[in-house]
This record gives structure tokens, C-alpha cells and sequence, in this order.
């Protein structure tokens, strides 16, 4: 398969169209797991959350297929609270936004607890799978049986566990096991201070373990959020991420396009992936290429 280039902070064209990449995250905040780790684990949407978050879904897809013909290309993150490939309306957005050739990349974090055969139905050089293997939760046979699966079918992602202490071994199994091609990410449990014995250790699992170690001064720093990369939610408010909560329009009337601009960061350090790997000061666009939004690095394992 080829993959699309990596997404540009490039500024908007003559008639104003844009190259956008979005964070998606709505309502849900269910999951099928109770990682001990994780303030969401096991709690239940009533059925009332669950249809406004398809609802939302439903009208975010909507939109973004109404971007044909208006110049913009965009690539989309899923980010949920909760595991959304559990819900059939996920897992058809994702199908449906693939097939759209304004859509450079369509990917969602998972914890691969799903089936895996709606795959076969997307367009898989513009579909990727950012994945969480969670010890305690599933066994690695399992979870790895699943992996043979996308790798069967064809599917780029990623594999990435929490450092924490007690997930070292299975983390190394797991690294034997996976196919080579598949990078292996390390998260930095938050709030553990790794000596550098142990953050050796992680790195020896995922060479690139040493940008979650520590958290990344970002007062006053340049950064493509807030520009090129936005947070939304399931009302379509538009903020630069999701970590800063200032409020830039609404993405169905449209108001938040006339302050995409760059900002800089307002706050004083990012400490997770999904927002420092946006940081002009880090190598990291290069480092991932297309891969920004699956977290694959380019040309892996050969860029290693």
C-alpha cells in the first residue's frame, strides 16, 4: 500500500481552503475494560448517551464528507474517552470517511476488543488503527491474535502499552511476538518518575520511550495546534486541543475558520503524545511522517 504524505501546517489557499487535521471526541466515555489507570474505566453510558453520541457522530461525519469539493483535505483522529469500535456507528464512520479522497488519513485510538473483519470494507491506505494493549485486561494470545488479523487484512497501526512497573515483561513478550513492521509504543505512567535504569528498559522496547519520559516546556513555544490542528467535540466546539480549553467558534457554522492562525501554547509544559507531538520545537513530524496520527514511525523498523 502507499501511504499519504504527512499532514502540513501549510497556510490556506487563494479561495480558502485548508489542510486540517482534527481531534475528534464526543460524548462516549464507556469502555469494555476497567484499567485500574484509567478514571473511565467500566462506566456505562445510559442509552440516552449513547444515541447523542451517535447523533453527534453521525453529524460529525456528515460534515466532514460535505467538505468535498471546497478545496479542504483533512485527516482525523478518534480519540474517545471510551472504546468506540465496540459501537457499530465507529466502526461505519470509520469505512465511510476512508472512501472520501478529500480525507488524507481516518484513525481512532482502540483497545482492539472489537472484531475485525469491517475492516475489509475500508479503504485501507487511508485507514489506520492507533492500538492500546492493556495487561490484566486481555491475555497477549488473545491480543495478539487480533494483531495476525489486521496484519492479514492488510491494516497499519500501532502498538502501545502504559509504562508501568508490573507491564515490563508482558511489554517484552508482546515486542518478540508482534511483527516486526509493527512499532511498539511506550506511554510514561503518569505520575512515575523512571530512574534511567528503568527508562533504559522501556527504551529498549521503543527507542522513542525518551519524548513521553518527561513532560515538554511549552509556555510561549510555537506549535501547529490552534492552526492546522484542532480539538472538537461532539457539539462542534473548536478549541486548538484538547488541553486548552479557550474556545475558538464551532465547527458547523463555521466561526472558528477566521482565527485559525498560529498560537502559541499557553500553557507551561504537555506531557501527552497527542498534544506535544504537535510542537514545532520537536522533531517529531519528521520523525512519524504520515504516521503522525497512527503514531508509526516513518519508514519503521528501517527508521527505527
Amino acid at each position: 500500500m502507499t501511504f499519504l504524505g504527512v499532514p502540513s501546517a501549510s497556510p490556506p489557499s487563494a479561495d480558502g481552503a485548508r489542510d486540517l487535521t482534527l481531534l475528534y471526541r464526543g460524548p462516549l466515555a464507556s469502555c469494555d475494560y476497567d484499567c485500574p489507570y484509567c478514571p473511565f474505566a467500566k462506566r456505562r453510558d445510559s442509552p440516552d448517551q449513547l444515541r447523542a453520541d451517535r447523533a453527534a457522530l453521525e453529524r460529525f461525519t456528515g460534515w466532514a464528507a460535505g467538505r468535498a469539493g471546497t478545496g479542504d483535505t483533512l485527516s482525523l483522529l478518534f480519540t474517545p474517552w471510551g472504546e468506540g469500535l465496540v459501537r457499530s456507528w465507529y466502526r461505519r464512520a470509520l469505512v465511510e470517511l476512508s472512501r472520501l479522497p478529500h480525507v488524507r488519513r481516518v484513525a481512532i485510538q482502540t483497545n482492539l476488543s472489537c472484531r475485525t473483519g469491517w475492516l475489509a470494507e475500508a479503504d485501507l491506505d487511508a485507514l489506520a488503527l492507533w492500538v492500546t494493549f492493556h495487561p490484566g485486561q486481555v491475555s497477549r494470545d488473545r491480543f495478539l491474535a487480533k494483531c495476525r488479523e489486521l496484519d492479514a487484512l492488510g491494516v497499519r497501526y500501532s502498538v502501545g502499552v502504559v509504562g508501568q512497573p508490573g507491564h515490563l515483561a508482558e511489554a517484552g513478550r508482546l515486542r518478540a511476538e508482534l511483527a516486526e513492521d509493527v512499532y511498539l509504543w511506550v506511554n510514561a505512567a503518569e505520575g512515575l518518575d523512571y530512574t534511567d535504569a528503568e527508562a533504559a528498559q522501556w527504551a529498549a522496547l521503543d527507542p522513542h520511550f525518551g519524548y513521553s519520559r518527561h513532560a515538554h516546556p511549552s509556555a510561549g513555544l510555537p506549535c501547529r495546534t490552534g492552526e492546522s490542528v484542532l480539538s472538537v467535540d461532539g457539539d462542534g466546539t473548536v478549541r486548538r486541543c484538547h488541553f486548552v480549553r479557550d474556545v475558538l467558534g464551532n465547527l458547523y457554522d463555521g466561526s472558528y475558520r477566521a482565527r485559525l492562525r498560529p498560537h502559541p501554547c499557553p500553557l507551561p509544559v504537555c506531557d501527552c503524545h497527542i498534544g506535544y507531538v504537535h510542537l514545532e520545537t520537536l522533531p517529531l513530524y519528521e520523525l512519524f511522517g504520515a504516521g503522525v496520527l497512527e503514531r508509526v514511525p516513518h519508514g519503521w523498523p528501517q527508521g527505527r
